[in-house]
């Protein structure tokens, strides 16, 4: 039933979740799944004025950090004897779930599962998600992750390249 399940990756606890349940339902049903991080640059999109140089620095601190939840997230899937394909995006602009709904529709997925991460209370979703379940015209899977802050280290973007500021 579902043959191509996108997957998206963030490296939490909730995304770590919805890619074992995504796992899952490939065994069972014999799906392909795509893994897809999506770089995501927030402060780039609202007039952050770096130089080119302080820009390009900063993509290629979340493309590193990208690639590496990427890798692990294939290790894990290639743990249970699966071949996931992997994508990484860059995107400065526009939101993540529009990124993720772009790609069900290019590839086609026909599932996608993914991880919420609960904002405003035990029965509110992250904003990406709830755009995703909103704009989807494929089946979405939501596994609900824990509030709070981010579970993986990789997340830490502030310890991966730190900013200063001229005064």
């Amino acid at each position: 039933m579902y043959s191509r399940i996108l997957v998206p990756v963030d490296g939490s606890e909730a995304s770590f979740g919805a890619l074992n349940e995504a796992v899952q339902l490939a065994k069972e049903q014999g799906g392909e799944l795509r893994l897809l991080h999506i770089v995501k640059a927030p402060m780039l999109d609202y007039g952050f004025s770096a130089d080119d140089s302080s820009r390009q620095d900063i993509i290629a601190a979340l493309s590193k950090i990208g690639k590496s939840i990427l890798a692990n997230a294939n290790a894990t899937v290639r743990e249970q004897g699966l071949a996931p394909e992997c994508l990484l995006i860059e995107s400065v602009a526009g939101s993540a779930a529009a990124v993720i709904l772009a790609q069900a529709r290019q590839w086609p997925a026909n599932l996608i599962v993914m991880g919420s991460h609960p904002r405003g209370g035990p029965r509110a979703v992250g904003s990406d998600t709830a755009e995703v379940l909103s704009g989807s015209p494929i089946p979405v899977l939501m596994v609900r992750g824990i509030a709070g802050p981010a579970e993986h280290p990789a997340l830490d973007y502030a310890s991966a390249f730190p900013l200063t500021a001229e005064v």
